[in-house]
């Protein structure tokens, strides 16, 4: 809307307007001069096609303002129809509004400066200047606010499409079977996204109804927060710098990052990374930063076929079951921790706290209970797997 008051002159004085008609060839070729010489983004002397748009554009805008004569002001309308199609042309050619509302200055200054050359001619009192003045003022002010509404109605429909563009990138991405390559880099041209050597899948789940704020991530991060299994894609995730980039979602979300995969394999990525968040969900991951999947592998394939696991914690882990709770969960605890220290019982007593006595106590029983089993390579090895499915199912059930 105008910033000037409503008794500002919508209409030209007849004697400007008579001065602008005899020139207007003139006028519109000192004012695409000088535009093409201030504003770089219209100088493109050999695009013969753009510069009779940019012609037709300056030429519309005399012949609307000499309408304010003839038409006393009706024709606003039309012309507040016109900038608006020449703010919505901008946008979608990609150049900033600024570049459009100092182009139109320049032509008002173009234009009031013919009007001081020819004040004497025409005898023009201090008053009927002011009155051209204003009126150039006014028309500048409802130009302008025309084509930013135009401007800004274009960039919200191309965002828009641009979202949704890339929303079906990120599908593409992360479809099993892939999608074509081909399909995957004509639409990532169309959106302006490089394809990057690698790609991590990220899962995400907000930490309580409503209170998943949208983080603020790189424009190369493919998101889509919308739907039911909200997810992201990241370029280059081992990349410098890039380390850090869904730091920043944590608070609001819990955050799992997959392994970095070739781009064809995002999908996979992209399990893993909502299998790690289920499992961070029941507490068997710790979910306060970004869980990546690269330091949970082995919890990743505990836990993936459950079923299985638990067929080898009843085979691995009978012997346990002869004992007092209490004492089954020492047993147990002293025996994993055994095995992942390299069999050092002094080792096992400083991750435990306990005294190294105590440690070597305990190993007796589990030898006598165990016997064979701590023989063998493979046996040592399902049975430490045993005995990690049911730490960490342990550690999930309070949660």
């Amino acid at each position: 809307m105008s910033a000037f008051p409503a008794s500002a002159p919508s209409h030209v004085p007849r004697e400007f307007a008579d001065v602008i008609r005899d020139h207007l060839a003139d006028l519109a070729e000192e004012m695409i001069a000088e535009i093409q010489a201030s504003v770089p983004e219209y100088a493109r002397p050999g695009d013969e096609k753009y510069v009779r748009a940019v012609r037709r554009a300056v030429e519309e805008a005399l012949r609307l303002f000499l309408g304010r004569t003839a038409e006393n002001g009706s024709g606003k309308g039309r012309l507040l129809e016109v900038y608006r199609a020449i703010g919505k042309g901008e946008a979608n050619e990609g150049r900033p509004l600024d570049s459009l509302q100092a182009a139109l200055r320049i032509c008002a200054r173009v234009a009031w400066r013919r009007l001081a050359l020819e004040s004497e001619r025409l005898n023009l009192s201090h008053r009927r200047m002011s009155e051209v003045g204003e009126a150039i003022l006014v028309y500048l002010d409802e130009i302008a606010a025309a084509a930013a509404e135009g401007y800004a109605g274009a960039q919200i429909k191309v965002a828009g499409e641009l979202e949704l563009r890339r929303r079906r990138l990120l599908d593409l991405v992360v479809a099993d079977p892939p999608a074509d390559p081909r399909a995957v880099e004509d639409l990532a041209r169309a959106v302006r996204w490089t394809v990057p050597k690698t790609v991590a899948g990220v899962a995400l789940a907000a930490r309580s109804p409503g209170a998943g704020a949208r983080p603020a991530l790189p424009p190369d991060v493919l998101s889509d927060l919308d739907r039911s299994d909200p997810c992201l894609v990241v370029p280059d995730p081992d990349g410098p710098g890039r380390a850090g980039i869904l730091d920043v979602a944590v608070r609001d979300w819990v955050v799992a990052l997959g392994p970095p995969a070739p781009v064809h394999e995002a999908a996979q990525s992209l399990r893993l990374a909502r299998e790690a968040l289920t499992l961070a969900r029941r507490g068997v991951l710790a979910g306060d930063g970004v869980i990546r999947c690269a330091d949970h592998l082995s919890t990743l394939i505990i836990f993936k076929d459950e079923a299985l696991i638990r067929v080898m914690r009843r085979v691995r882990l009978a012997p346990l079951g002869a004992l007092r709770p209490a004492q089954r969960d020492r047993i147990a605890e002293t025996l994993l921790a055994w095995l992942q220290c390299g069999y050092n019982a002094n080792e096992v007593a400083a991750r435990l706290h306990v005294h190294p006595q105590t440690v070597r106590y305990r190993l007796r029983q589990a030898t006598e209970l165990f016997g064979d089993q701590l023989k063998a390579p493979n046996d040592r090895f399902e049975l430490e797997i045993a005995l990690r499915a049911r730490a960490l199912s342990a550690q999930a059930s309070p949660r």
